[in-house]
Order: C-alpha cells, then sequence, then structure tokens
C-alpha cells in the first residue's frame, strides 16, 4: 500500500510492510550487539548508537546490552543520555566497577562534579587495579576544588 506520500505504508490491519522492507536493522538483538560495537570500534559512535539502542529496546534488562549502548552514547558526546544509560545498569548492578566509572565520566562531561568524584571513588574502590580509574578520580577532584 502507498500512502498519501507516495511512500510505502502498511496495508490496513496489517502489521508489516507489503513491500518487504523491515522495520529497524537487520539480523537479531546479537548481530546488533556486534555490528554496533564494531562501529565503536571503528570510529562510527553515532551509527553505533542508532544499532545499539534497537538492541536495548529489544532486551531492556542487559547489562552488556546497555553498557554498550552507554560508551557509545559518551563516545558519540551524548552524555546526558550516556549518564541515563550507566545510572540505569548501576541502580540494578551497584557494583558493576564499569558501570560506576562511565557514570562519574558522564556526570563529570555535563558538570556535576559531587556526582562525577562520588562515582569515579566507587569505581576506583572497587577496582584499584584499574590506573586509569584513579587518575579520573583525581581529575575530578581537581576540578571540583578549582569549581
Amino acid at each position: 500500500m502507498v500512502d498519501q506520500t507516495g511512500r510505502p505504508g502498511e496495508t490496513p490491519g496489517e502489521g508489516a510492510p507489503t513491500d518487504g522492507v523491515r522495520q529497524g536493522p537487520a539480523g537479531e538483538v546479537y548481530d546488533w550487539y556486534t555490528r554496533g560495537m564494531a562501529l565503536l570500534g571503528h570510529g562510527d559512535a553515532n551509527a553505533a548508537v542508532q544499532l545499539l539502542a534497537h538492541a536495548v529496546a529489544a532486551e531492556p534488562g542487559s547489562p552488556s546490552v546497555r553498557e554498550a549502548l552507554g560508551r557509545a552514547q559518551f563516545t558519540a558526546g551524548q552524555y546526558v543520555a550516556a549518564r541515563e544509560t550507566f545510572a540505569w545498569i548501576v541502580a540494578h548492578h551497584p557494583t558493576d566497577d564499569y558501570a560506576q566509572f562511565g557514570l562519574g565520566l558522564s556526570a563529570r562531561k555535563i558538570g556535576d562534579l559531587r556526582a562525577a568524584v562520588e562515582h569515579l571513588a566507587l569505581a576506583a574502590a572497587m577496582r584499584p587495579d584499574i590506573g586509569h580509574y584513579g587518575v579520573a578520580l583525581r581529575g575530578a577532584r581537581a576540578a571540583l576544588a578549582r569549581a
């Protein structure tokens, strides 16, 4: 069926387009996740966000899929969205050091230095062996002291 604009549309009473075009990306959640991670690895964070958002919509309870989305959002400069994504993970998995780290970095980027220090300190305390957690914490503490 073609709508008034001449674009393919849905047949009344049916949930799928009649021209065979899929709604959303091709593949399954795992495909979206792996393609999203590959895009992120190749520097295309905005495209990764699009694919990974579909994966989160399909698997909303998956912390690993949400973590990937948060990483892509952060890399794409979508700091508020990244903060929300990492906050969801922390709310459901408070001992996830990487989610604490991502939440802290995102909070710092949007200027919430107190929250940044809090979450970066938790990440560094959970994993003192990861040096960049401590570096980020010291930077956030210095920024808070200057504020």
